[in-house]
């Protein structure tokens, strides 16, 4: 069975069902939309489109430009997504964000480092897999 950190949101799986419809059209094989989607779900690796519905759930959409909100190291801020990547297997993206107002990611009280651009790698969750040192994720993003 798939595991479901790396399955595709809703939309893009319904995508890749009228992709596939629309190719094998184009080589006379006619499938309806629910057989399309049934196929697309046996790609993935599980028995129906119900059960591969249910695994995908309600990912996070973003998109390059959105208006997002959360947490980098510790340090709550607002951002716009100025690049957004799928990568290896689509589990993870990575993201780069430009913030409102720069980000202190220093916690000494006798030295500062700020930030404004920052690239980090998220899931389809919007929490990055890599943690700081109290095992907080590094990056939290969700749209505002």
């Amino acid at each position: 069975m798939t595991d479901s950190g790396n399955i595709a949101p809703l939309a893009e799986l319904k995508a890749q069902a009228k992709r596939l419809r629309d190719r094998l059209r184009g080589t006379g094989l006619q499938l309806s939309h629910g057989e399309s989607l049934e196929l697309v779900a046996h790609q993935h690796g599980v028995r129906d489109w119900n059960t591969l519905h249910a695994m995908a759930g309600n990912r996070m959409q973003l998109r390059v430009g959105d208006r997002v909100q959360g947490r980098y190291l510790g340090q709550p801020f607002t951002a716009e997504i100025r690049g957004l990547t799928t990568l290896g297997d689509g589990a993870h993206r990575r993201i780069t964000l430009h913030f409102d107002e720069p980000v202190d990611v220093v916690t000494f009280d006798s030295f500062s480092s700020y930030r404004q651009r920052v690239s980090g790698e998220i899931g389809w969750d919007g929490r990055s897999p890599r943690r700081t040192s109290d095992g907080e994720p590094q990056l939290v993003v969700r749209p505002i």
